[in-house]
């Protein structure tokens, strides 16, 4: 227990509360349906392409490997994106800190800043030797919280 407190307190000190991650996906003709929707599946195919430049930018960029699996997405669909779309504005954010895992939450804007679907995403992080769960190192802990809302600390995960 005091070591979560202290990763709580020094995931705060470092920069909880920032502004999220923001970045802009075109639409492809594929991601509409039959009535010019964009399917629901797109929205989950849009969130991870949003969630990939996040990593790209704060982890693989600096030369800090950064392995995860998607344990579980959750999508709410909001509103549908109109057939006239062209882009959409992805902001994520961390909003759970656990030892192995880590939530992000994603909202998918279209472009008059309304939110379309929110997905929130759990990631596990990954040893790539073993493939097995480890734990989320002090250095990643001081990057995801770049971008974090108030983390939720997460009891012993």
């Amino acid at each position: 227990m005091a070591e979560q407190e202290e990763r709580k307190a020094q995931s705060q000190a470092e920069g909880a509360g920032q502004a999220p991650h923001v970045h802009t996906v075109p639409l492809r003709w594929g991601d509409f349906d039959r009535y010019g929707h964009v399917t629901n599946s797109a929205y989950i195919e849009i969130a991870q392409e949003a969630r990939l430049a996040f990593a790209q930018k704060f982890f693989e960029a600096q030369g800090h490997e950064f392995v995860v699996f998607v344990r579980r997405v959750d999508a709410d669909y909001i509103r549908p994106v109109l057939p006239n779309t062209t882009e959409l504005r992805v902001e994520t954010e961390v909003v759970r800190l656990g030892n192995t895992s880590f939530t992000t939450r994603q909202e998918i804007k279209d472009a008059q800043g309304k939110i379309c679907c929110v997905v929130e995403t759990v990631q596990v992080t990954v040893d790539t030797t073993t493939t097995a769960p480890r734990q989320i190192t002090q250095k990643e802990i001081g990057i995801l919280t770049r971008v974090a809302s108030s983390i939720e600390e997460a009891d012993g995960e």
